[in-house]
């Protein structure tokens, strides 16, 4: 039987055309079939009866067909799957030098609805929309024949699955999945949560980005008073202002505050770059204990400290601090009593938030976030040093970000040196009209005040 053909109405943008895999319900005029089980593969065509792709039909979910190829197919089977795993494959042994890494992302990868992170030898996946669980079988067949694992565990507990019609569902699925799975990131030796941690249990999108801040690691000795000098004996060896050798191998290295740590990745990477000191900052206790243990074994705790603290409280108790030891300063208050806050700075600030806007009605609020954020973090930049910042939220487009943060700036009396811009790593490729994709953005700025 021939699939069902889906006819697009006349007036309409021409976004499949443009490559775009989502076909709106307000975009359809009309099926040629009323049988259609949900789940199954439909054609879709224009008002003219021309043939423009086939994916795969929920008439419960505002986004009625998802596209999965731009030549006529009949179904999702064993084979469909294996040819894009394969091409899944080859892209990531191409571009990722880490085994470990996202090896299927959605639409990018033509397989709307599937995400894939390889953790070791086990696949975590999510399965996102009807369609694709519908071809769950046939799907799970392919990934054990393509990437041979030692087993594959689900983390479909997600609430996007409820717009398809699915319940949550979490989960092994093949062979031993242990909870905890250790991993390599940029030579780093980390550990992952497959079954309590965030989303699949790490986040693989900012890899290249931690690699990013190795130039702002070291650099900094000469702040300090400490500069490299001939000895008598002929050694060359950090000397302070005292003319006293300097033993601390990390002399040179900078002061970092890594804030929404998660599991301490970017504190990682900062000690690896050469980092004299890092303050490791999350709200989450279980995710902080995670983050001590992988410090642990990458050999780094004497240069991390640990605060389980919300964010932004802490930010702003630090701003404070600062205010008041200026106060102090001039006089402006009782010094004989103890500071109430430490006011501390650091050459880097990290600023890797989740999410602040989820939908395109929380634009406003986020953007009021993420300018409230960067400019606490930006009073505690010391001067000449950076913000390293972030965000996932897709609704924030880069210019809306950008923004906030030239706000941010502005009220904190800084000037910033764009030095870096960045979006996800390779490992999440983005497909060129599909702004929904383009979710991740991350810049490092110089600051320094404005005179």
């Amino acid at each position: 039987m021939e699939n069902a053909k889906v006819t697009l109405i006349k007036a309409r943008k021409k976004r499949i055309e443009e490559s775009h895999p989502w076909v709106y319900a307000s975009e359809i005029e009309s099926i040629d079939r009323a049988d259609v089980e949900p789940g199954s593969i439909v054609d879709v065509v224009t008002h003219q009866g021309k043939y423009l792709a086939s994916g795969y039909w929920n008439p419960a979910s505002q986004i009625t067909v998802r596209i999965v190829s731009y030549t006529p197919i009949k179904t999702m089977d064993k084979a469909f799957f294996i040819e894009r795993l394969q091409r899944c494959k080859q892209h990531r042994d191409r571009f990722v030098a880490d085994r470990d890494c996202r090896l299927v992302y959605g639409e990018a990868d033509f397989l709307p609805g599937l995400i894939v992170d390889r953790f070791a030898d086990v696949l975590v996946l999510q399965i996102l929309t009807l369609g694709m669980d519908k071809h769950r079988e046939a799907l799970l067949e392919a990934l054990i024949e393509v990437f041979e694992p030692a087993g594959i565990y689900e983390r479909s507990d997600v609430s996007v699955r409820k717009l398809e019609g699915l319940e949550e569902r979490t989960g092994v699925l093949y062979g031993q999945c242990p909870a905890i799975v250790d991993i390599v990131e940029n030579g780093l030796q980390m550990e992952v949560d497959i079954e309590q941690g965030q989303k699949t249990g790490y986040f693989f999108d900012q890899r290249e980005n931690r690699a990013s801040i190795e130039p702002l690691m070291t650099g900094w000795g000469e702040r300090s008073g400490i500069k490299l000098q001939a000895l008598e004996d002929g050694r060359t060896a950090p000397v302070n202002r005292n003319g006293k050798e300097v033993s601390f191998p990390y002399w040179d290295g900078a002061t970092v505050l890594e804030c929404f740590a998660h599991t301490g990745s970017f504190t990682l990477h900062a000690c690896k770059y050469g980092a004299k000191k890092v303050t490791c900052l999350d709200v989450s206790e279980h995710a902080i204990e995670t983050a001590k243990r992988n410090v642990e074994r990458n050999g780094f705790t004497d240069r991390v400290e640990f605060v389980v603290a919300d964010a932004f409280k802490y930010l702003r108790d630090q701003v404070k601090g600062l205010e008041e030891r200026k106060l102090r300063a001039i006089g402006a208050v009782d010094t004989s009593k103890k500071l109430v806050q430490e006011g501390r700075t650091w050459d880097v600030v990290i600023l890797d938030p989740p999410a602040f806007a989820k939908t395109r009605s929380a634009v406003e609020g986020a953007k009021r976030g993420y300018k409230d954020i960067n400019l606490q973090g930006l009073k505690l930049v010391n001067e000449g040093g950076y913000l390293v910042t972030a965000s996932c939220s897709y609704h924030m487009r880069p210019e809306l970000f950008l923004e906030a943060i030239a706000d941010a700036a502005k009220d904190a009396g800084k000037l910033l040196r764009l030095i870096e811009w960045r979006a996800a790593g390779k490992d999440h490729p983005q497909i060129l009209g599909v702004n929904e994709s383009h979710y991740l953005k991350f810049a490092i700025f110089e600051v320094t005040s404005k005179r």
